[in-house]
C-alpha cells in the first residue's frame, strides 16, 4: 500500500447526502461516533427531507447528515463543507450551495444517467460543468459497481448488496481522516450479527472495500488528520438533544423521589424522546402514547394530580392543541413539564426543519390570564440540564413548565461529559402528607406562593381542583370579583417570583463595548462562534444568550446598558425582540432575523455584526 502524504488539520466538515434508502443518516452516525470516540469535538446536523417519501432521486427527496469534527470543542455542525459525499445528481445539486470554496466532492459514478439528471433538475448531461464545480475536487468512483463486486461472494441478492454502498462511501471517509474501522465493525455485529450475520459481514466488508479504493488509488492526493480536543477529563458519550431531554427528565424524577409520568402523541420532530422515555421501565418510568394531543396532557395532568412527576412532549402544532389543557394545568397549579420541540409553521409546516416560531405561543398562547414558567436549552448536551430544571421548577413551585427545544439541537449530536448525580440538588416539592390543624386547604401557599400537593388516596386530604376559578383558600369554586382578582395576581407573582430561584444572567465577553448580540434557545453555537471570531479581530462585542425566557433573570438591564447597540438574532421574525420591548423598554433593539428552515451560518452573521460596527 502506497504511503500518501498526511496533513494536519484543526477542523473539518462532511457532509453525506443521498435518497432518503440509501442510509446517509446512519452514515453519519457511524462517522461521528467514531470521531468522538478517538476524542475529537463534534457538532452533527441531521437534514432530512419534509416529504415522507419524496420522489426517489429527486432534490425534494435528498437526505444529508453533516458533522464538524476538530481538535476542540465544537458548538456548531459547520456552515459549509470540506467534504460533500453525493450519493446521486439530486444530492450534489441540493448541496452545491453549501461546498466550501475548492471542496472536495465525492460523487457516485454509477448514479450519473440521463434519466438521474433529469430527475435532478439538470438541464445538460454534465452536472460538474453546470453546477460550475470543474475546478473542484471531484472524485467519481463508480461506487455501486464496486460494492457490486466486493460483496459479490456473500450470496445477497442484488437489492441487499446496493444497500451496502453507503458503507463503501463510509470507508473511503475513514482512510481520507485516518479514522479507525473498529467502531463501525462492532456497531454492524451488535446490530445484525445475530439476526442476519450475513448483512453484517456484507456491511463490513464494503467499509474495507472503500478504505482500500482511497488508499490504493491516486484519487486523493493527501490523507487528513486532526487531533484529539482537549476536554474536561470525565466519561463522554454521544447524546442527541431528545435522547439528553428524556434523560434529564428521568434525573429530575429521580432527585423528587416520584415516578415519572409522560402522556404523549407521536409528532416529529419530538418523538424520539417518548420513544426513549417507553425504553425505562427499568427506572419505573410510565409512558402511555395518546390516541392525539389533547389526550396526551390531559393523562398527563391526571397523573400529576395522582401524584407523579408528569411531562408531555410536542411540537408547535401539538402546542396548539394542547393549549386549554394547559391553561388547566396553570390553574390547577399541578406540576407539568410540556418539551416543545420547535420546528417550521404555521399549520404543518415544515415537519423536519429547525426554526424558533413558538417562543409567543408559549408565552401567550392560552386564554385568560394565564402564565407559566418557560425555559429554552442551547445545545443537544445541555437539554438534559434543561430538561432537569423545568423539572425541579415544576415541582418545587407547583406551576407547569413549558421547556423549548427545536428540530436543530433535538436531532443533533454532540459529545456529552457523563455527570455525577451528586452534583445535583434534590428537588423537594411542596408534598402535603397529613393534615394540618384546622384541615387542609389546597390552596394555602408557602413562601415561593406554591400551593400544597396532597395525593389522592390520604384521609384528611380529601380536595377538588378543576376548570373553574378557585376560592383563594378552600379551592371550591368562586365567582367572587375580588376573590378573582387576587387569584390572577397570585398565580402571576408565583411566576414572577421564580427570578429568585435562577441564575443571574450572564455576558459571553467583556462586559461592556460597541456591539451586544442577543439570541436564545438553540442559535448559540453559531452566536458564540461569530463573536468570538470578531473578538479574535479586535472587535468589541460580547454575547448575551438565554435559556430562561419567563421570567427573565436579574441583571439583565445591568448588562444591556453597557452597549452602544443591542441585536437580537432569531430564526423567526423577532418574537424575543418583540419580548424584551415589552419587559425592558428603555433600549432600542436592533433585530436579525432567518425564516428558511436553516440554522444560523457563522459567515452571514458576521457580515451582519461588521455592518452594524461600521
Amino acid at each position: 500500500m502506497e504511503q500518501k502524504n498526511v496533513q494536519a488539520l484543526q477542523d473539518v466538515v462532511i457532509r453525506f447526502s443521498g435518497d432518503s434508502g440509501d442510509g446517509m443518516q446512519l452514515t453519519g452516525t457511524l462517522f461521528s461516533d467514531t470521531a468522538a470516540l478517538v476524542g475529537n469535538g463534534i457538532s452533527t446536523f441531521p437534514d432530512y427531507p419534509a416529504e415522507i417519501r419524496a420522489p426517489q432521486g429527486t432534490v425534494a427527496g435528498v437526505s444529508g447528515f453533516q458533522v464538524h469534527f476538530g481538535s476542540s470543542r465544537e458548538l456548531n455542525p459547520g456552515d459549509y463543507c470540506d467534504v460533500l459525499v453525493a450519493m446521486n445528481p439530486a444530492a450534489l445539486k441540493a448541496n452545491r450551495k453549501w461546498l466550501k470554496e475548492g471542496a472536495t466532492i465525492i460523487l457516485d459514478g454509477d448514479s450519473i444517467s440521463e434519466e438521474s439528471l433529469r430527475k435532478a433538475g439538470f438541464a445538460t448531461l454534465d452536472p460538474i460543468a453546470e453546477l460550475g464545480i470543474g475546478d473542484y475536487n471531484v472524485v467519481v468512483p463508480d461506487i455501486t459497481a464496486m460494492t457490486r463486486e466486493a460483496l459479490k461472494e456473500t450470496g445477497l441478492d442484488n437489492k441487499s448488496v446496493v444497500k451496502c454502498k453507503n458503507m463503501f462511501a463510509l470507508g473511503i471517509c475513514f482512510w481520507l481522516f485516518d479514522r479507525p474501522e473498529e467502531h463501525a465493525f462492532a456497531y454492524l455485529d451488535g446490530k445484525f450479527a445475530k439476526k442476519n450475520p450475513v448483512v453484517a459481514e456484507a456491511n463490513k466488508l464494503a467499509i474495507k472495500a472503500g478504505y482500500n479504493y482511497a488508499a490504493n488509488t491516486h484519487q486523493f492526493a493527501n490523507n487528513y488528520r486532526v487531533a484529539p480536543a482537549k476536554l474536561e477529563k470525565g466519561t463522554y458519550r454521544t447524546i442527541s438533544g431528545n435522547v439528553a431531554t428524556a434523560w434529564g427528565l428521568c434525573a429530575a424524577a429521580e432527585k423528587a423521589g416520584l415516578p415519572l409520568f409522560c402522556g404523549s402523541y407521536p409528532i416529529t420532530p419530538a418523538t424520539v424522546i417518548l420513544e426513549e422515555l417507553a425504553k425505562r421501565k427499568d427506572l419505573g418510568v410510565k409512558t402511555v402514547q395518546a390516541e392525539d394531543e389533547i389526550a396526551g396532557i390531559c393523562t398527563a395532568i391526571g397523573a400529576a394530580f395522582a401524584g407523579n412527576f408528569a411531562v408531555t412532549s410536542t411540537s408547535g402544532p401539538g402546542l396548539s392543541l394542547k393549549s386549554e389543557a394547559l391553561g388547566l394545568a396553570v390553574m390547577t397549579e399541578l406540576p407539568l413539564v410540556v418539551i416543545d420541540v420547535q420546528r417550521g409553521g404555521p399549520s404543518t409546516g415544515l415537519p423536519t426543519k429547525p426554526e424558533q416560531s413558538d417562543l409567543q405561543q408559549a408565552l401567550y398562547g392560552r386564554n385568560g390570564e394565564c402564565p407559566l414558567i418557560v425555559l429554552a436549552a442551547s445545545s443537544p448536551s445541555d437539554c438534559f440540564h434543561y430538561a432537569f430544571e423545568a423539572g425541579r421548577l415544576a415541582m418545587e413551585h407547583m406551576t407547569p413548565v413549558v421547556l423549548l427545544s427545536d428540530g436543530f439541537i433535538a436531532n443533533g449530536s454532540e459529545p456529552w461529559r457523563i455527570p455525577s448525580m451528586a452534583d445535583y440538588p434534590a428537588i423537594t416539592p411542596p408534598i402535603v402528607e397529613e393534615a394540618p390543624e384546622g384541615g387542609f386547604m389546597p390552596y394555602v401557599r408557602n413562601e415561593r406562593l406554591a400551593r400544597g400537593w396532597a395525593f389522592p388516596g390520604k384521609k384528611g386530604l380529601e380536595h377538588r381542583v378543576g376548570g373553574l376559578e378557585k376560592d383563594a383558600v378552600k379551592g371550591s369554586i368562586s365567582h367572587d370579583p375580588a376573590n378573582h382578582q387576587l387569584m390572577t395576581h397570585l398565580r402571576a407573582e408565583k411566576v414572577r417570583m421564580v427570578a429568585e430561584d435562577i441564575p443571574v444572567q450572564s455576558v459571553y465577553g467583556e462586559a461592556e463595548g460597541d456591539l451586544l448580540v442577543v439570541g436564545w434557545g438553540g442559535t448559540r453555537g453559531h452566536l458564540q462562534n461569530a463573536v468570538d471570531q470578531l473578538r479574535a479581530e479586535g472587535r468589541r462585542i460580547s454575547l448575551c444568550h438565554f435559556n430562561y425566557i419567563n421570567p427573565l433573570p436579574h441583571g439583565v438591564k445591568e448588562i444591556f446598558a453597557k452597549f452602544r447597540k443591542i441585536v437580537v438574532c432569531e430564526l423567526n421574525q423577532g418574537q424575543f425582540a418583540g419580548y424584551l420591548r415589552q419587559q425592558l423598554q428603555e433600549f432600542d433593539y436592533l433585530q436579525y432575523n432567518k425564516c428558511e428552515g436553516q440554522p444560523f451560518t457563522i459567515v452571514e452573521l458576521k457580515r451582519h455584526f461588521e455592518s452594524l460596527m461600521q
